[in-house]
C-alpha cells in the first residue's frame, strides 16, 4: 500500500536520521514529502546534507497525508516556534495517524500538548521534558505507543526505528 508522508523538517535537521528512514520509506513504494515555510526552499542539514522543500506549510493541509516524520537534530525545535507546523503535528496526534519521531523530533510534539500518557523515548536531553509532558519514558532504543507513535533516542537506534516505523506503515 502506497503511503504519503509528510516530513516537518527545516535547517540544522540531523542528517541520517532524514535521508536514512526517508530512504526507507521510498524504497518500500511510499512518497515522502518534505514540508517547511515555502516550496523550493533548500535546507542544510547539520553535516552539511541539502534538501529541497516540496511543499510549504500554507500549501498543504494533514489529511491529505497518510503519516506524519519528524527527523531530529536543532529542525523541530526551530519548527516549534511556529504555531503552524504545531498546529499540523497535532492533527496527525489527534487523528491516530503514524507519526514517526526521532532524537528531538519529539519537541513538536511536547509543543502540541499530544504526549500526555503516551510511551516515548527521545534524546537525553529531552527526557525531562517528555516527562514534563506527561509522557511514560522508556529509555530504549525503540517505543511504539498504540499502534501509531514510533520514538527514537540517536541516530544509533535508526534501523530499529525504520524497522518499527515501516511496520506500522504495512497495517
Amino acid at each position: 500500500m502506497m503511503t504519503k508522508i509528510a516530513t516537518l523538517i527545516t535547517d540544522m535537521f540531523e542528517d541520517s536520521e532524514f535521508t536514512e528512514p526517508a530512504n526507507s520509506y521510498k524504497k518500500e513504494g511510499h512518497e515522502v514529502v518534505t514540508i517547511e515555510k515555502e516550496a523550493g526552499t533548500e535546507i542544510k542539514g547539520k553535516k552539511g546534507e541539502k534538501v529541497t522543500i516540496d511543499k510549504g506549510i500554507d500549501e498543504v493541509k494533514p489529511d491529505e497525508f497518510d503519516a506524519l516524520f519528524i527527523p531530529g537534530g536543532f529542525s523541530p525545535d526551530i519548527l516549534r516556534a511556529d504555531d503552524r507546523f504545531v498546529k499540523f503535528a497535532k492533527a496527525f496526534m489527534d487523528a491516530k495517524k503514524p507519526v514517526f519521531a526521532i532524537c528531538h523530533g519529539p519537541q513538536l510534539l511536547i509543543t502540541a500538548r499530544t504526549l500526555e500518557g503516551r510511551d516515548t523515548t527521545g534524546y537525553k536531553s529531552i527526557h525531562v521534558d517528555l516527562e514534563n509532558a506527561g509522557a511514560k519514558l522508556h529509555d530504549k532504543e525503540v517505543v511504539v505507543c498504540q499502534k501509531q507513535l514510533v520514538t527514537s533516542r540517536t541516530p544509533n537506534d535508526l534501523p530499529a526505528f525504520i524497522r518499527e516505523s515501516n511496520n506500522l506503515l504495512k497495517q
